[in-house]
């Protein structure tokens, strides 16, 4: 059977880093290849903080598939139509934020795989295995199977509920939400408090005891990226498209001002 491999989750069976690069610009299935020549694992799709529509979605994700990194959409909301649409048409792996309980984490186990490992719908012939026909149990074994489903750890209460929901079968990663987990516990912006710290440790141990990986995004302050890997993150959510954009084109507009300013500093000094 032609079955597409989850890159992303072999690194992390491996226990080698998962880098995910985050897409809020990108309209384009060359953002695929782009990603994976600058040395991505897998494509974080935001579907929360983004204006794509669906179509636009799944046609990165068919791009993805062929180009040797893992399609990730992070859904809007706990609604299984919101994943299962996009698990049809490509995506390889579903992150769900705001996973305060074990309650919710059991529903969004169960709607990201087929029977009998969930309740999640059959579809007909998926791009995952190339549209062959192929016997149905086949298919539903191997796509359960290479499927990673993250949970967002982003308030207090999922912070507090965070050893029961890392207990949940089929939760594959529990992802920290840094940004808004700050923001719920008061130190909003703060991604180097202790509590941050803490929270991620915290998050670390659970998933040791029940063979989960941790990960964390929202944080790319090199030296705290640095702590937080130490930790034990390995689902690292790197950046985003438009803030690499930004980096690199202040960073070239920069160059370009200062030889004009020191053309100009030569000139007075003639």
């Amino acid at each position: 059977m032609k079955s597409i491999k989850n890159h992303a989750k072999a690194q992390l069976a491996a226990g080698e880093l998962a880098l995910g690069m985050g897409l809020r610009q990108a309209r384009t299935v060359d953002i695929a290849q782009i990603a994976k020549a600058s040395g991505y694992d897998w494509l974080f799709i935001d579907m929360e903080h983004n204006s794509m529509d669906i179509d636009t979605a799944a046609q990165i994700c068919a791009g993805a598939l062929v180009g040797g990194v893992t399609p990730i959409i992070r859904v809007p909301s706990h609604e299984p139509f919101h994943a299962t649409r996009l698990l049809d048409t490509g995506a390889m792996g579903i992150v769900v934020p705001h996973v305060s309980t074990a309650g919710q984490a059991g529903h969004v186990a169960n709607m990201c795989r087929f029977p009998p490992a969930g309740g999640r719908s059959i579809p007909g012939m998926l791009p995952q295995v190339g549209f062959e026909a192929l016997p149905i149990a086949d298919v539903v074994h191997a796509i359960n199977d290479e499927v990673l489903v993250v949970v967002m750890i982003e308030t207090r209460e999922g912070l507090e509920n965070v050893e029961e929901i890392a207990a949940v079968p089929g939760i594959d990663v529990l992802l920290v939400g840094a940004t808004d987990l700050a923001a719920d516990l008061g130190i909003t912006g703060q991604l180097g408090h202790p509590r941050i710290g803490a929270a991620i440790d915290a998050v670390c141990a659970a998933c040791a005891r029940h063979g989960k990986v941790p990960g964390v995004g929202g944080v790319y302050d090199e030296a705290l990226m640095t702590a937080y890997v130490q930790k034990g993150a390995r689902f690292i959510l790197s950046g985003s498209d438009l803030a690499f954009l930004m980096a690199g084109a202040k960073s070239r507009s920069s160059m370009l001002r200062s030889i004009a300013l020191d053309e100009i500093d030569q000139r007075k000094a003639c």
